[in-house]
């Protein structure tokens, strides 16, 4: 069985946009591949979090991936703090990293760009530990999103380096971008990505929203004023988007959907994506609220950093003696 890596930052409460466009896909690769999932609570410390917040963040994340079907005696769930070797590798990593290419990865330029405050030497160099993170384990292949590509291409290169320099040591994984609701966009500004750091009130929907809150949010999208319900994400981003999240959570082809709606307005397809979001989160914070009480994520978590840490031992044992570490 062909493996799988992917790993989350619990930074901020997840979204819709997260749900459809990773989560969601995780539930269904967990039966086809060798699933490794991780919390990447190290690289949420790349901006200033409150230790609680960050604690609350881990568990509440953990909670949502199993109440939406994540199963652990399928898929290796952990925390990347867990196991040691996610950050010594990560070391390593940087210092094979070369200064150009990290000044390019995308987040770093972006906030340069935009001469933000705060900048740390962790956000800079953070694309190294996510390239350590895919390379202890070999996955075959790690699922991003479209605007996350650049980084397994980084991951890649290093992992060319190290076993041109060093030896064959590195599976080179091969990214896996979802075509199909791998990008929801803000529901007020609908050609910007919904995101739980950057979008408006308005424009993002929780997974932790009250369901009638979030059907509301649905309501109040921003749409066009063509009067058609099509699939044009370049001339429709609005309806697009509602129509990508509308056939997400029904299973329902997009095509189908807008063969359904011809001749009926934005109202009406604004009101069944309404209580498709508002069906979904109901069901799905039901299962959250249960999974916590039953303090279940503990023991998740303690399984899962036992047998991933197995594997990264054995790859960290491996590097350390090809880099001259271990004597």
């Amino acid at each position: 069985m062909k493996r799988m890596l992917s790993g989350i930052k619990p930074t901020g409460r997840l979204t819709l946009g997260n749900y459809i466009g990773a989560i969601r896909e995780f539930v269904k690769y967990q039966d086809e591949y060798e699933m490794y999932i991780f919390i990447a609570n190290q690289h949420a410390l790349t901006i200033p979090i409150k230790a609680s917040e960050l604690r609350k963040n881990t568990k509440d994340l953990i909670a949502i991936y199993l109440a939406a079907g994540l199963d652990p005696e399928k898929v290796t769930l952990f925390l990347q703090s867990d196991v040691p070797a996610h950050a010594q590798l990560g070391w390593i990593m940087t210092c094979l990293s070369g200064y150009g290419e990290l000044q390019r990865m995308t987040q770093f330029k972006d906030k340069m760009a935009k001469q933000e405050s705060g900048i740390t030497a962790g956000l800079y160099t953070y694309p190294s530990l996510m390239a350590a993170d895919i390379l202890l384990y070999d996955p075959d292949y790690v699922p991003v999103g479209q605007d996350q590509t650049q980084h397994v291409e980084l991951t890649r290169d290093l992992a060319e380096r190290f076993n041109k320099r060093y030896s064959d040591t590195f599976k080179v994984p091969e990214p896996v971008v979802t075509k199909v609701g791998a990008k929801i966009y803000d529901l007020q500004n609908p050609v910007k990505k919904m995101s739980k750091s950057e979008s408006s009130p308005k424009g993002v929907i929780d997974l932790l929203d009250d369901p009638a809150f979030a059907r509301n949010k649905i309501k109040s999208a921003v749409t066009d004023s063509l009067g058609k319900v099509a699939f044009d994400p370049e001339n429709q981003p609005g309806v697009s988007n509602l129509l990508t999240i509308l056939s997400a959570l029904t299973e329902e082809p997009i095509d189908s959907i807008v063969a359904r709606y011809e001749g009926i307005g934005y109202a009406e397809l604004k009101a069944e994506t309404g209580e498709a979001v508002f069906n979904f989160l109901t069901d799905l914070q039901a299962k959250y609220k249960e999974i916590l009480a039953s303090g279940v994520v503990d023991q998740v978590l303690e399984n899962g950093a036992k047998n991933a840490a197995r594997i990264a031992n054995k790859k960290i044992s491996k590097v350390y003696r090809k880099v001259g570490l271990s004597l």
